[in-house]
């Protein structure tokens, strides 16, 4: 069943969105690598290509039911130069609540307009926020209880560097 152009306008939005949100991870990536801090700079660098996967379930979605996706004006990532470690998953961390609340919001549409076809996709993208921002604040919690000690830093950089690299075609 095909979406309303209505609908359609607004899950192009949301493929836009995912989008801008890989490349604010990669231009957190580069602050973290900026930083010798490569494991963060892996770790969100995955994120980013996450990000990407996202954006293809949404075009997948609306391909699939015979529409057309499109990608819109993507707009450049504003994240400031020399943020602290912390300060680079406090930025993750609002990045992914945009993300979040822009989901909700095109739920409540599809909800509205009785397009029952994109719950289970969108059921599947309410889930991996929670677990995305989840992940991020516990990030958050570690580099505060970490604070100044360098050898904590580099522990928990280590450990987020180890994380298996995935495709964005997943």
């Amino acid at each position: 069943m095909k979406i309303s152009e209505d609908l359609v306008k607004k899950f192009n939005e949301q493929i836009t969105l995912e989008f801008e949100s890989s490349l604010a991870y990669r231009q957190l990536a580069i602050e973290a690598d900026e930083q010798d801090l490569t494991g963060f700079g892996s770790w969100l660098r995955h994120q980013a290509d996450e990000e990407i996967v996202h954006a293809n379930k949404f075009i997948d979605h609306v391909v699939d039911r015979g529409n057309h996706a499109e990608i819109g004006a993507i707009n450049a990532p504003v994240v400031r130069a020399g943020l602290s470690p912390l300060e680079i998953f406090e930025e993750s961390l609002a990045n992914e609540i945009k993300v979040s609340n822009a989901i909700r919001d095109l739920y409540r549409e599809t909800e509205a307009a009785g397009d029952l076809d994109s719950r289970p996709l969108l059921n599947w993208f309410v889930d991996e926020q929670i677990e995305e921002e989840a992940t991020v604040s516990e990030i958050i919690g570690r580099i505060k209880l970490i604070g100044n000690d360098g050898a904590g830093l580099l522990r928990l950089d280590a450990e987020l560097g180890s994380r298996s690299v995935g495709t964005t075609e997943a």
